[in-house]
C-alpha cells in the first residue's frame, strides 16, 4: 500500500523538493502546510501516514505543531527537517513527539531512507 505524506514547510521550495522526494520515491504527497496551525488542521483532514515537519515557521513552530498533533493522535509519525545548527530544536522536537530527524540541506535518498525507517518499511 502506498503511504500517504503530509509536507510541511514554510519555504514553498522546499515543499516542493520534499514532494519531488517523497513523489520520486514512490510515495503518494496528499497535502501540504505552510505554518504549524494550517500543518494541525490538515494532518487532522489527511491522516496520512507520515508527517514532514519543519521547524522554525510562523503562527506556530513545528516543534508546537508536533506536541499537538501527538496529543491528538499519539500514533502520529512525524519526521522533523531542521537546518544545521538547530540540534537544540531538535532534541525538542524528539521530546515533542517526532520520531526522527533529517538536516538540511539534505540528499534525497536519506531522505526517504529516515522516512522508510520511521514507518517501518526501512532496512531491518
Amino acid at each position: 500500500m502506498v503511504k500517504r505524506v503530509l509536507v510541511v514547510d514554510d519555504a514553498i521550495f522546499m515543499r516542493n523538493m520534499i514532494k519531488d522526494i517523497f513523489a520520486s520515491g514512490g510515495f503518494e504527497v496528499v497535502g501540504e502546510a505552510s505554518n504549524g496551525l494550517e500543518a494541525i488542521e490538515r494532518y487532522k483532514e489527511l491522516k496520512p501516514d507520515l508527517t514532514t515537519m519543519d521547524i522554525v515557521m510562523p503562527f506556530k513552530s513545528g516543534i508546537e505543531a508536533t506536541r499537538e498533533i501527538v496529543k491528538a493522535d499519539p500514533r502520529a509519525l512525524i519526521l522533523m527537517c531542521s537546518a544545521l545548527g538547530q540540534e537544540s530544536l531538535v532534541m525538542e522536537a524528539i521530546e515533542a513527539g517526532a520520531m526522527d530527524f533529517v538536516v538540511k540541506p539534505f540528499r534525497s535518498d536519506d531522505v526517504l531512507a529516515v522516512a522508510r525507517k520511521v514507518l517501518g518499511d526501512g532496512p531491518k
